[in-house]
């Protein structure tokens, strides 16, 4: 069996060309829906075939390079406009990135917005790979019939639902068929020294041989065919499931790409569905995956077929099936016989940007959301999930809007969890601004034995970043050396909520006197004296709070990068400069310092701005003060909260 996967942008039509490619043969197709894919599984001239139909959308787009741990090729759809080409620009990045054959199809040419090479030059400014047009298209009144192959030189005239009938070359596409296979000749011979000699002396290649020089091309990834058609009216799905047929390499060269050596299958996706548990989708590499033999490392439960209830004793090389009862499998892993090793990075796609908090709606399922959590997270790699910062409460993160519904859904429907989601704070800090000298006594007599502490100190600010300091400089044994810890616990636990409410950091504890009782003093009581003596203080010495500054990288195609400056400004951020991505054509890496508080506004404002093409990566830089009525806002909110 060979696997490809159909991707691009949302209404570029890959689930109506999925339909096509698997009915060809006249026999339904048996279908798999799992999630965000849609698995489709047919023969075509007595092969069979399995066609990935990937779910369109930015968010989706950056989650691509899972789906291409599975697949022999790529059918990348496309639309008939040059101005949606960067639409196309995240998939043609992670196709790169994971160097896995690709052919591309100009569909809905029943409806083109403009000419088929501003098109491939549009796109080609995404990638690295050489484009070449092997159609072109044949034209009357306007309208598209028809298409030319460029390696046959046979023209093809369109039949609504049927294939496509031979016919003769129009006469007025000779001249444009001549010059655009001339192109296309040209850029094969820039890999191929045997045909770059016929070119030079004129000879005219022989179409077997150019066939299999395209053959060889296009499964080194050298170059990246364009075909046309338009998938609703069938036109062109024929030929593009010929050049597949012939082009597409056995997964031999998947297994190779994803290391070789002892590799025996590979989990792409993973899913938790009632009455079965953890399904995940795995494909063979090599033979020896089998129904209760042993896969990374464990026995392996149950093969299940897809799209039928039936189930697999064991796989051929290529196959693929849903492994039941094996909770050790994971989807984002190359498994052996003995161990899991993890996929490529790419296979990973973009780290998630948009973070919510989830809470059970109904308190009894406090302990059975963190279970559910642990497993969606297990199943989804583009997901993950950690606890918050001072709640301690569930905090996930995702790759956009569409992909927390979906997680919310499989919460409430697989595990029968109800969760609010809430949008997390930043990680407020207060400071102060000046030196204060403080005196606390703790006294307590209740009968039996009293409680005494007395403390004299110089609560300070220190230089941003540098944390909390202690020292200490008694002398004559006011406070004996034994409680003087005691003393620094107290101060530390005093640092937990500040005046505003929020933990306080950057600050100089120094214990300069105190006294001390024969009796009545204990470590519990200079802790108690040192915590309230610092508590004190704070208020004292010019509360100020802080507000988090995260460095964000943008990673944005370079036709948006000039708009980015004004956005940032906009969210009161601070804009470090812009670097071509050296390893991605056509993107750039935008570097600025934004307040944590704005990054929920970023994620909208870059979908809006990028057609959803560009995500952002943000780590911690450093704390800043906040001061006026922005400050009072923020902590009076804390405060009700």
């Amino acid at each position: 069996m060979r696997l490809i996967t159909v991707m691009g942008p949302s209404q570029s039509g890959k689930t109506e060309l999925v339909k096509r490619l698997a009915h060809l043969d006249g026999h339904p197709p048996k279908v798999e829906q799992a999630g965000h894919l849609a698995l489709s599984r047919f023969t075509f001239l007595g092969e069979a075939w399995c066609a990935i139909d990937m779910a369109g959308g930015p968010e989706y787009a950056r989650m691509a390079g899972a789906a291409l741990l599975a697949s022999d090729a790529a059918v990348l759809c496309v639309a008939p406009d040059p101005a949606e080409a960067v639409l196309a620009a995240p998939y043609l990045r992670t196709i790169e990135a994971a160097g896995t054959p690709c052919l591309i199809f100009i569909n809905r040419m029943d409806a083109p917005k403009g000419r088929v090479r501003d098109i491939v030059a549009a796109l080609q400014a995404y990638t690295s790979h050489a484009l070449v047009l092997r159609q072109i298209p044949i034209r009357e009144g306007g309208q598209v019939v028809g298409a030319v192959d460029l390696i046959s030189e046979r023209a093809w005239r369109y039949r609504e639902g049927q294939t496509s009938v031979l016919v003769e070359m129009p006469k007025a596409e000779s001249e444009r068929e001549k010059e655009a296979r001339a192109a296309l000749l040209e850029h094969m011979s820039e890999y191929d020294d045997k045909l770059l000699e016929e070119l030079i002396e004129d000879h005219e290649p022989a179409r077997g041989a150019l066939y299999e020089i395209a053959r060889r091309e296009t499964q080194e990834s050298v170059i990246l065919p364009c075909f046309l058609g338009a998938a609703s009216h069938a036109n062109g799905v024929m030929r593009l499931m010929k050049a597949l047929r012939h082009e597409a390499p056995g997964v031999e060269a998947l297994a190779a790409r994803l290391g070789g050596g002892d590799a025996l299958a590979v989990g792409f996706h993973a899913q938790n569905r009632k009455h079965l548990g953890k399904c995940t989708f795995i494909r063979a590499l090599s033979p020896g995956v089998a129904q209760g033999g042993t896969l990374g490392g464990a026995s392996v439960g149950g093969l299940s077929e897809l799209g039928a209830k039936s189930g697999h004793d064991q796989l051929a090389p290529g196959d693929v099936a849903i492994a039941v009862k094996a909770d050790h499998l994971n989807a984002g892993m190359v498994y052996s016989r003995a161990a899991a090793v993890a996929a490529p990075d790419w296979s990973r796609g973009a780290a998630p940007t948009l973070a919510r908090i989830l809470a059970p709606v109904h308190e009894r399922d406090d302990v059975r959301l963190s279970a559910a959590l642990a497993k969606l997270a297990e199943t989804d790699p583009a997901l993950s999930v950690r606890q918050e910062e001072g709640s301690g409460q569930a905090l996930v993160s995702v790759q956009g809007p569409m992909h927390l519904r979906s997680a919310l859904a499989q919460l409430s429907d697989g595990f029968g969890v109800e969760v609010e989601a809430q949008v997390p704070q930043p990680r407020y800090r207060e400071t102060i601004s000046s030196s204060v000298d403080e005196t606390y006594r703790h006294r307590k007599q209740s009968g039996g034995a009293g409680q005494f502490a007395d403390v004299a100190l110089t609560v300070g600010p220190v230089t941003r970043g540098e944390g909390f300091r202690f020292a200490e400089v008694v002398k004559g044994g006011a406070v004996p050396r034994n409680y003087i810890p005691s003393v620094e616990e107290g101060a530390r636990d005093a640092l937990a909520k500040g005046p505003l409410g929020f933990p306080v950091i950057d600050v100089a504890v120094t214990l300069t006197d105190g006294k001390h009782h024969a009796v009545d003093s204990s470590d519990y009581a200079f802790r108690t004296a040192g915590r309230q003596g610092v508590k004190e203080a704070l208020a004292k010495a010019g509360p100020v709070l802080l507000q988090p500054v995260d460095r964000v990288d943008v990673h944005i195609p370079s036709v948006y990068s000039g708009a980015m400056v004004s956005l940032i400004s906009s969210l009161k951020g601070q804009v470090l400069g812009f670097d071509r991505n050296p390893a991605c054509r056509g993107w750039d890496i935008f570097r600025a310092l934004l307040p944590a508080s704005a990054e929920e506004e970023l994620v909208a404002a870059l979908g809006s701005a990028t057609q959803g093409t560009a995500w952002h990566e943000a780590n911690f830089d450093h704390y800043e003060e906040l001061y006026g009525r922005e400050a009072e806002r923020i902590s009076k909110e804390h405060a009700a909260a």
